[in-house]
């Protein structure tokens, strides 16, 4: 049978089959056989010489009988449209790539891409108070329009708060499964996941036959953790699972970032720890995720649209000099807007600081400022 992509794709279901062989021997094999039927077409002396097989796996490979199993989902995967996709194929999830645990092939049902330019994780508790409700619903709402991929775990709690949020809000937004995708857990959010297939998609590393279990979640974790360029916790105990995603996002280099609670609240001991541990940023709203991460609004006001703006404002004198100046200049550091509307500096700061919170200006690196 020729080297057929539709044969390829079955090896590479049989080779995440193979027995003692996890998502980084497999990537091994592949860099040595160049391919995933090459894999099982090599004989066993010349497997054995692969760094990390030797001789032991080199046998079991050989003897695995495991071709049934992959044609099955093979079948599953073409009957309900899922896409299995290998960690060589140009749709592979790219930040994902770059983790070295992150799995040889994922199973795909969606239309999200999964190269989105701008990619956010939203995680917490299956606890969700009220005030984690609010907090979820407001940062993905006030996110609608920035053409982000919102991207959790499909729990309870803050899961499903963050995907119904960009369901509500228009944007798309995928769940990691810790299970195949011939089921949904739990069972009481699968009208949302229905809903994500159309306006996102569903993803899971493992094959239909696999059930859901408590060991996963980790393993499902780790993809949020991966796929994103940052990820936002929004309320956790210390011990709870969205601790360690962001743990593990902390150690893929990805930004972490943390609604802080009260003190003595459970659900928010998570955060405040990620925080005073400086693994996460502090953040109080979207404006300030948005301006970490340097994802400018993608509609940026005219001039013309500040003025007709600045008509709803009530402004004292000193703050129409300096809205006037920015309506000019675009960006200015404060001892140039002091010189130019000769004000004192201490003064000028308690200013811009009030017209800040009015989100009528923006403060930048190197105590720079411009108009909203």
């Amino acid at each position: 049978m020729p080297n057929s992509p539709s044969n390829e794709k079955l090896y590479q279901i049989a080779l995440t089959l193979l027995p003692n062989v996890g998502s980084v021997l497999a990537k091994n094999l592949i860099a040595y056989c160049g391919s995933a039927e090459n894999v099982f077409k090599t004989s066993k002396g010349k497997l054995e010489k692969i760094p990390q097989i030797g001789k032991e796996r080199a046998e079991a490979i050989a003897a695995a009988d495991v071709m049934k199993e992959a044609e099955a989902e093979l079948k599953f995967t073409e009957k309900y449209n899922i896409e299995p996709i290998f960690f060589t194929d140009k749709n592979y999830p790219q930040r994902l790539k770059e983790c070295a645990d992150s799995p040889a092939l994922l199973y795909y049902k969606g239309n999200a891409d999964l190269n989105a330019e701008k990619i956010l994780g939203i995680v917490g508790t299956r606890r969700i108070t009220d005030y984690g409700k609010e907090v979820t619903k407001k940062l993905v709402a006030d996110l609608a329009g920035q053409n982000i991929l919102i991207i959790s775990g499909l729990a309870y709690g803050v899961d499903i708060a963050a995907h119904n949020a960009a369901l509500e809000n228009n944007l798309q937004t995928i769940g990691v499964l810790g299970h195949g995708l011939n089921t949904i857990y739990p069972k009481q959010n699968k009208s949302t996941a229905t809903k994500m297939v159309a306006q996102g998609g569903l993803l899971s590393e493992y094959k239909s036959t696999d059930e859901m279990h408590p060991s996963n979640f980790p393993n499902r974790n780790r993809i949020v953790a991966g796929m994103c360029d940052a990820v936002v916790l929004i309320e956790s105990a210390i011990e709870g699972g969205a601790v360690i995603t962001a743990n593990v996002a902390h150690s893929y280099n990805r930004d972490v970032f943390a609604f802080s609670g009260r003190a003595n609240d459970k659900y928010s001991a998570g955060c405040n720890f990620l925080i005073k541990t400086n693994k996460a940023k502090l953040i109080e709203s979207a404006g300030d995720l948005l301006r970490e991460m340097n994802w400018v609004p993608q509609a940026q006001p005219t001039k013309g649209k500040r003025q007709q703006r600045q008509l709803l404002l009530t402004l004292s004198d000193e703050e129409q000099k300096i809205y006037n100046l920015l309506n000019e200049q675009t960006e200015l550091a404060i001892d140039e807007i002091a010189d130019a509307i000769e004000m004192n500096v201490s003064s000028l700061a308690a200013t811009l600081l009030e017209m800040e919170m009015n989100s009528i200006l923006v403060s930048l690196p190197g105590k720079r400022y411009k108009l909203v």
